[in-house]
């Protein structure tokens, strides 16, 4: 992968055959180390992901971001794209959630004259930003009976981190990937 010889999926592919025929792993080890709910999760939404650019969906929702914000300053339209990533990713999980909204911020970037590289950061830092209610990250979820927590108990410090999460996303995100 770092060689860039073959694309990141072709040699995630053979280093993971690799493994099966040295036999550091055995078949079974193999599939039952599969996340298998993540990889139909990922493979449906790619096609909804497709989707919403081919039906112009994804300009149409960016103008409306574009306007919302007034299409001025570009840490406006940062803290536009991070709001509605992050409620989305409230809902549903953030391998989704960035998979929809990506190709929503790229045309947000390709209308506002945004570098792609700063929309999709601020997308990936957003996504990540599941905090609020345990059902967004399956972590939280595991640890709510034993840990004694209630539904409720996940927004008293998901608020402040995720206040953390917008910073970095609007004003720490354009300093290493500039607008």
């Amino acid at each position: 992968m770092t060689t860039n010889i073959a694309p990141a999926a072709v040699a995630a592919l053979l280093a993971a055959m690799a493994m099966v025929l040295t036999r550091v792993v055995t078949i079974g080890q193999a599939h039952r180390s599969m996340a298998w709910q993540t990889l139909i999760l990922v493979a449906g939404m790619i096609p909804l992901s497709a989707a919403i650019t081919k039906t112009g969906t994804a300009k149409l929702l960016a103008d409306g971001i574009v306007t919302l914000t007034g299409g001025g300053s570009p840490y406006l339209l940062l803290i536009g794209i991070f709001i509605v990533t992050a409620v989305l990713g409230q809902l549903i999980s953030n391998t989704a959630t960035a998979l929809i909204i990506i190709p929503i911020t790229l045309s947000v970037a390709t209308e506002a004259e945004l570098s792609p590289f700063t929309v999709l950061m601020c997308v990936s830092v957003a996504s990540a930003a599941a905090l609020l209610p345990p059902i967004a990250t399956p972590a939280n979820m595991m640890i709510m009976r034993p840990a004694g927590y209630k539904f409720g108990d996940y927004w008293k410090f998901g608020v402040v981190i995720l206040a953390l999460y917008l910073a970095v996303a609007v004003f720490l995100v354009p300093v290493f990937w500039p607008c």
